[in-house]
């Protein structure tokens, strides 16, 4: 076992770093933290114990952390620990989330290299059988990974019976938590009721579990890969070309609204995936574009021309008066207006740009800057008469999402300048510009 994890610190380039283990006084956490003691000296790594006390059990629980300080204290060994408030919500979600935190912490204060955890093969096997139940994807079979961020497990290839034994001929005496016997939580049920019928049928289901866990994992790269080429054809930074899209297979299509979707973070299964696919496949054709609520703050967008999250934004309620030439500040935005210098204009920029030549001509300098209000109307470049600013932006097919966000140059109420989208027929150069404009983001 000691050779296994000597292997496992070399690959992971492990030696010479200070390390956090998770250490719970069980028998797994002992067992690791007993071998990685012993191989100080070969690995010079620095060892700091990290032990959260969930206080579910009141005086059992204090007596778990107290073998855990003395184990610590009788190799010299750092310890760090943190007992949590009555008041805690008893639940394994709740448990986990704040024993993560309170090694994030630790990993701060010691300002360490990595963390160390004892899962092991029967947890990865517990795991994949517990996420098949409730319902997983092909990603949910990769079960525990060996290393993910900074966290490593050098435990995974190494069964709970062989860490039993390990202690056992080491004489160590773990903590046993009264609370693993408990099948009211969920692990606890797989692990004392389902893994043994499941050993009735094959004998070797764990090996079994942990082997099909290795094949998910193999598959799932060779998509990664063939997905990272699709993307690359298929998507502009984070959103999806929606001609693009529809020239994919459905598999292709749901399993890349898949990676859109859990990019942010969102935990979305196979049929709320599926109900997106069909939301999608109704509103592609709209110009201006449909949406539909993701999570809080968060929603899919779907146009004939693109796919994308958006995100909730306050509108900018400023209105910015501009009778000087010089820099104006507007939300998170800097406009610009300057005295055309005579400098040799080779082209002149793209409606789409967010810089523009015009011509103010009798027009005062004195304007506004501020977002689109019920009555603007434009006069379009290239077009004769005034139409409303609601229907040039649908004509230049703005999303619905996005309009809210436009900066626009005025005199009163019609439009001189949607930055980014046109310019109006009463500003545009006939000869030679009075002035150059441009609109910018503010720098962090």
């Amino acid at each position: 076992m000691k050779d296994k994890i000597l292997y496992f610190l070399n690959k992971h380039n492990l030696y010479n770093k200070k390390l956090i283990i998770g250490f719970s006084g069980g028998h797994d956490s002992m067992c690791l933290l007993d071998i990685l003691y012993k191989l100080e000296n070969t690995t010079n790594i620095k060892l700091i114990a990290a032990h959260f006390n969930h206080n579910w059990r009141g005086e059992e629980s204090k007596q778990e952390q107290d073998v855990c300080r003395k184990f610590c204290e009788d190799r010299n060994i750092t310890f760090y620990t943190k007992t949590a408030s009555l008041n805690m919500k008893q639940s394994e979600a709740v448990a986990r989330a704040m024993r993560y935190d309170f090694f994030d912490k630790a990993i701060k204060e010691f300002n360490a290299d990595g963390l160390i955890t004892a899962h092991n093969k029967n947890d990865n096997a517990e795991t994949v059988l517990y996420r098949i139940i409730k319902g997983t994807g092909v990603k949910g079979l990769k079960g525990i990974a060996e290393k993910r961020d900074y966290i490593y497990r050098p435990l995974l290839d190494i069964t709970r019976d062989e860490i039993d034994s390990y202690c056992a001929d080491n004489n160590l005496i773990p903590n046993n938590d009264s609370s693993n016997e408990n099948t009211k939580y969920k692990r606890n049920f797989i692990r004392h009721k389902l893994l043994p019928l499941a050993k009735e049928i094959n004998e070797n289901a764990i090996d079994s579990i942990v082997s099909l866990s290795k094949v998910a994992t193999d598959e799932i790269s060779i998509i990664d890969e063939y997905l990272e080429y699709v993307k690359s054809a298929v998507m502009q930074d984070a959103s999806i070309l929606t001609p693009n899209y529809l020239a994919l297979s459905e598999p292709v299509k749901r399993r890349l609204l898949y990676d859109l979707v859990t990019s942010y973070n969102i935990d979305y299964d196979s049929e709320k995936i599926y109900n997106l696919y069909e939301f999608i496949n109704d509103n592609i054709s709209s110009n201006s574009g449909v949406k539909t609520s993701l999570t809080k703050g968060l929603w899919l967008y779907v146009s004939s021309r693109i796919i994308e999250i958006i995100a909730q934004t306050e509108k900018v309620q400023d209105e910015i008066l501009v009778r000087l030439e010089g820099t104006y500040e507007i939300g998170n935005k800097i406009f610009e207006i300057s005295t055309y210098a005579g400098e040799n204009i080779e082209e002149f920029p793209d409606d789409n740009s967010y810089t523009a030549f015009i011509n103010l001509g009798d027009i005062d300098l004195d304007l506004t800057l501020r977002t689109r209000r019920d009555g603007d109307i434009i006069n379009p470049l290239g077009m004769t008469g005034s139409m409303k600013l609601k229907k040039y932006l649908i004509s230049k097919s703005v999303p619905q999402h996005k309009k809210d966000d436009l900066i626009l140059l005025c005199k009163d109420n019609e439009v001189l300048w949607v930055a980014g989208i046109g310019l109006s027929n009463k500003i545009q150069v006939t000869d030679k510009p009075t002035h150059k404009i441009s609109l910018r983001g503010k720098k962090l």
